[in-house]
């Protein structure tokens, strides 16, 4: 169904889980949220950006629950919570830490419904979906196909998770190369993607007032994974949009420059609504809230779709 802009759905919230990670360093901590009530909930992995922790998002997390999802939110290496030191061996690698800690919350979703028993036995296997934000949109990218070009420029291996059904990119990277900052091609050798293999179904959202310091184009690099990836099949550019996308990461956060409850809400509604389709066999809240959105009178934006 359509999602819903009231949120009145009563809502549990267990953290922080340690899932064991010897490979890591230390235990991967994550938080879930669920309806109270219901089955079959289907399930977002929710990536976030550079030195954000499980805590943040909550106009997204509560969103997402209130309209049926489970969701999981872990805590990587780069966030500030953990405080890792920049000569940290780790460091170099923590794209690809980010990527296996997504893997490894699928790998012990048992132990998770183990440890918190009013999610036993309620999460849908079958239906899985992982949004991401910034660094955490790269990262999702990876578990839906998109690789990383090496210095010699071959297609790097491929990370993707056949588990995961269909995918949300914020505010993702574009491009590499001649298209980064000297900053940016020197400390992410990673912001160099190939999205030719990401084939997973993925909804697209860019802001056009999004002009990052790490590219030497304007915000249209963050519609490469749209343009370039067989698997995007919608990109939905918000009016006026930043980086954080009018506030994506928290209520009343100072780091948002373009604070807007209607690009938010833009957000919540259509992530929701994709997802739902792309999860359910025959559902329509994807059509009905494009055309929704397109008829609004206070148009928030673009949708173009493949």
């Amino acid at each position: 169904m359509p999602a819903s802009t009231q949120i009145t759905t009563a809502v549990i919230t267990f953290g922080p889980i340690a899932l064991p990670a010897p490979d890591r360093g230390q235990d991967l901590h994550i938080r879930v949220s669920a309806p109270a009530t219901g089955h079959d909930l289907p399930v977002i992995l929710m990536a976030h950006g550079f030195a954000k922790s499980l805590r943040d998002y909550a106009p997204l997390v509560d969103f997402w629950t209130a309209n049926g999802f489970a969701v999981i939110q872990p805590t990587f290496l780069d966030s500030a919570t953990l405080g890792l030191a920049p000569t940290d061996p780790r460091t170099p690698d923590i794209w690809k830490h980010r990527v296996a800690d997504m893997k490894r919350i699928l790998d012990h979703l048992d132990q998770i419904e183990d440890t918190v028993p009013q999610f036993k036995g309620r999460l849908d296997r079958a239906r899985i979906a992982a949004v991401g934000h910034s660094y955490g949109g790269q990262t999702v990218g990876m578990l839906l196909g998109a690789r990383v070009i090496g210095a010699d420029g071959t297609v790097g291996e491929d990370m993707s998770d056949p588990r995961i059904k269909a995918g949300v990119l914020l505010s993702t990277t574009g491009l590499g190369g001649e298209f980064l900052t000297p900053f940016a091609a020197e400390h992410f050798s990673f912001m160099t993607p190939s999205f030719t293999e990401m084939t997973t179904p993925t909804l697209v959202f860019a802001g056009d007032k999004d002009d990052s310091p790490l590219s030497t184009r304007g915000p249209d690099w963050f519609t490469d994974v749209y343009k370039l990836s067989p698997g995007a099949t919608a990109l939905v550019t918000l009016f006026g949009g930043e980086h954080l996308l009018g506030g994506i990461t928290g209520y009343g956060v100072t780091d948002t420059t373009d604070e807007s409850p209607a690009r938010v809400a833009a957000v919540q509604e259509l992530s929701t609504a994709y997802l739902r389709s792309a999860l359910y066999d025959k559902d329509t809240a994807w059509p009905e809230a494009t055309r929704a959105f397109a008829d609004s009178p206070d148009l928030q934006g673009l949708i173009e779709q493949k």
